[in-house]
């Protein structure tokens, strides 16, 4: 019996697989899929069931080759209500849809026993595009500011409570609020950003980009008298000191805005710097790149990664040559500033490293 259910699973797996074959294979697909520039893995599975943990970019590379376009494959199903949101224990299904093809949505099911005790049903997390928390915890550490603000510009710590050179959570400090600084946001129990200057990252001609800063820890307004503030430290990742930044703490991402997309027009950038110092590049790393919404840029913006070909020697001609340029991962941006992006690799084929030139995937 066990041996029999066990054929016959595999003769459904095969079956699925056969059916898949010949859809992908058939003139109408591959007429459809060239124009839309959607190709659909060999290996894409018929059915997907949605796990803990997924986002959408791998739940999309899952079925495709280019995850962002996923939109081009989505069927809404009417009898669902919204549903764009997935929820882990859903299923996805790939089919034919008038000779395309696209991917439905059957709702989870879930079975609760009743008793009589009360019981609190846990909150299911909607599935995201992008792993949120990655970037949500990077965002509380680093952070941008415009060249023409330099850190020595914004408000700064100038003494720690009963002269303390450095100063925790819990603790007050004083801090001198500068022409420049954002008064708006100088309100009783507002709270502040702490944080150090970093790098000042520059352009392929060295033209400064802008300076980055790195998040000691939040505050709060206690008072203020003319241009000193009074604040208590709420939390700190480490000891604040004189001279560190206070500023106002930037929104939190959304993640409806996070939608991967190709940008609307060509651009060219580059990679250049990596927050923390390190040398090579990897899958769901953060990258600074030098496009910013002066160019254009957005979040949710992917761009493919692009890593110069190398020079060899001709053996005959003893010439050098160039091999051609090949792509070498994608990134998509989640915070942009005037003239730099932070960005999150989420594809790499190959070892990055700063410099790699930044483009939309063709």
């Amino acid at each position: 019996m066990a041996v029999h259910q066990q054929r016959s699973r595999q003769g459904s797996r095969l079956m699925a697989a056969g059916m898949l074959a010949a859809l992908f294979c058939s003139p109408v697909f591959s007429q459809t899929a060239a124009a839309d520039s959607v190709r659909i893995r060999a290996d894409a599975p018929a059915r997907y069931t949605v796990q803990p943990g997924d986002t959408l970019w791998d739940i999309s590379g899952t079925f495709l080759h280019s995850p962002w376009r996923w939109p081009s494959v989505w069927r809404k199903n009417p009898q669902i209500d919204n549903p764009h949101l997935i929820y882990p224990g859903d299923v996805l299904t790939l089919r034919d849809c008038d000779g395309n093809p696209c991917i439905s949505l059957e709702r989870g099911r879930h079975v609760v026993k009743l008793s009589p005790e009360m019981r609190t049903l846990p909150r299911r997390e909607v599935v995201t595009p992008l792993p949120m928390s990655v970037l949500q915890a990077f965002l509380r550490e680093h952070r941008v500011v415009d060249d023409a603000a330099s850190p020595d510009a914004l408000a700064y710590v100038i003494a720690g409570d009963n002269k303390r050179l450095i100063s925790g959570a819990g603790d007050q400090v004083f801090a001198r609020v500068t022409d420049s600084a954002d008064i708006a946001a100088l309100t009783s129990g507002k709270l502040l950003g702490i944080f150090r200057p970093g790098e000042l990252y520059h352009d392929a001609e060295g033209k400064p980009l802008g300076y980055e800063l790195i998040g000691i820890g939040e505050a709060a307004l206690i008072s203020r008298t003319d241009d000193v503030i009074r604040l208590r430290v709420q939390k700190a990742a480490q000891e604040v000191r004189n001279n560190d930044i206070l500023l106002p703490l930037e929104p939190r991402l959304q993640a409806q805005d996070m939608r991967p997309r190709v940008p609307q027009h060509d651009m060219a950038g580059r990679i250049v710097g990596v927050p923390g110092g390190v040398r090579f590049i990897g899958r769901l790393q953060v990258v600074a790149i030098d496009l910013g919404t002066e160019d254009g840029i957005q979040p949710g913006h992917v761009l493919r990664i692009e890593q110069q070909g190398e020079r060899v020697v001709d053996p005959r001609t003893d010439a050098l040559v160039k091999l051609p340029d090949e792509t070498a991962g994608t990134l998509v941006v989640f915070r942009p500033y005037d003239k730099i992006s932070y960005a999150i690799v989420m594809e790499a084929t190959n070892t990055l490293v700063v410099g790699d030139a930044v483009r939309p995937p063709r």
